[in-house]
């Protein structure tokens, strides 16, 4: 792939209207954290037909996977013949142009949206029992409910396993959940969250639980409501960008679950629990991609505009060398992430989903790049760059998280590394 076809140019210009109409004007309540980003997204899916499509597509997947059940097949193998862990096979395309579209103005409301109808959806439909998908996916898909995924702690940041301190305690045959999380999308207002914990089964034969006994311990994952006893969310936090996506922290104190909230409703999972979240990661990891062509795209054509407009020494600052300098690396930047989501969305197509670590480098690079030209951007605006009524100061803002959710730059870069050095 190598350009958009005409289809998902009507596509693109069609979300690109919508969002200049129902986004643009309330950026600053947005921006201000006065306006939840919820309501507008759901009109969003409305207009588009996003969310019957999501139900449709859903329904579809369930029918392949319990026919893949009954004659002998996997539901990963039905998953990835789909080209969606979450959905089914809509095309990659087609999901990453709203995503694109909206970073072009309001980069929060992407990591909104994604947290609740990707990683929150991914987490059950990717483990879950047939079950536990009916009860939460199709509503999470469609928006209908909002979903967090839980698995950052105050104590722990990149070392998200071996610092988890969340447990989960065997009760009869039911569990109590205890533990704190913060960092969460979507936190103060999920309506579904997935809890990420570890079970706790008492100490050793000495009678005390060892730091490494803690960090081996299975990890396990469970499917929360809003209103529970026990559970607390918290207001928004403060933050420096990404104002339109709510974030807060979680408090579990004693909340007791049955057995059909553990998603796969059985402990024995593959890689003492890991791998199901590490699958997560790479499929949030290649989402930002779509985020950084979203916030480089805007960067340049703003800057591209101001070039032209704003005079200096006699001369519009464009015929100036170094300003020169600025629009052809950030039209490199560019170039370089479009070629990455294209070639993730052909990929994805195939029904050959990324690796950690490719998922890990393509993250690593689309990050920096956002961050680097949001902040060129601001460089060329000089001034009024830094002024808040200048969009490229939010972008600016906004484009360096991506450096640091989904895993900080430093962590893909040993699993890049890793990967490279086990061939």
């Amino acid at each position: 792939m190598y350009a958009w076809s005409e289809e998902h140019e009507m596509m693109r210009s069609a979300v690109r209207q919508f969002v200049e109409k129902e986004v643009a004007p309330h950026q600053e309540a947005l921006e201000h954290g006065d306006m939840p980003p919820y309501d507008i997204l759901r009109k969003m899916f409305a207009t588009f037909g996003l969310d019957t499509a999501a139900r449709e597509s859903f329904e579809r997947r369930m029918e392949r996977e319990a026919n893949a059940s009954t004659s002998g097949g996997s539901d990963s193998e039905s998953s990835h013949a789909s080209g969606s862990d979450s959905g089914g096979g809509r095309d990659a395309a087609m999901s990453l142009i709203p995503t694109i579209e909206l970073c072009r103005y309001c980069p929060g409301m992407v990591t909104a949206l994604g947290v609740s109808v990707g990683l929150t959806a991914a987490a059950i439909a990717s483990k879950g029992t047939p079950a536990q998908k009916r009860r939460w996916v199709p509503d999470l898909l469609s928006l209908k409910t909002i979903g967090s995924w839980a698995i950052t702690e105050p104590g722990s940041g990149s070392d998200a396993f071996g610092s988890m301190r969340s447990t989960a305690r065997r009760d009869g045959d039911e569990y109590l959940l205890n533990g704190s999380k913060t960092f969460i999308t979507n936190g103060p207002f999920a309506d579904t969250i997935v809890f990420i914990c570890k079970l706790d089964e008492g100490a050793s034969a000495g009678g005390v639980s060892s730091d490494q006994e803690r960090k081996d311990r299975k990890v396990l994952s469970f499917v929360l409501d809003r209103g529970m006893p026990g559970l607390e969310q918290s207001p928004p936090l403060r933050k420096m960008g990404m104002h339109s996506s709510p974030t807060g922290q979680l408090f579990l104190t004693d909340v007791r679950v049955g057995r059909d909230r553990l998603i796969g409703e059985t402990e024995e999972v593959s890689g003492g629990g890991r791998d199901g979240a590490k699958v997560t990661f790479a499929q949030e990891r290649a989402g930002v991609a779509a985020m950084a062509l979203g916030i480089i795209e805007q960067c340049l054509e703003l800057s591209v505009a101001y070039a032209k407009d704003r005079e200096q020494f006699g001369q519009p600052i464009g015929q100036f060398q170094l300003i020169q300098e600025k629009l052809a690396r950030m039209e490199v930047a560019r170039l370089n992430t479009q070629n990455l989501v294209y070639r993730y969305i052909e990929m994805t197509e195939a029904g050959r989903p990324l690796t950690l670590a490719e998922a890990s480098a393509m993250k690593l690079y689309t990050a920096r790049a956002a961050s680097e030209v949001a902040m060129e951007a601001v460089q060329l605006f000089g001034g009024n760059g830094y002024m808040a009524e200048f969009r490229v100061e939010q972008l600016a803002r906004d484009a360096k998280v991506l450096q640091i959710y989904a895993g900080t730059d430093e962590i893909q870069i040993t699993h890049i590394a890793k990967d490279l050095l086990r061939r």
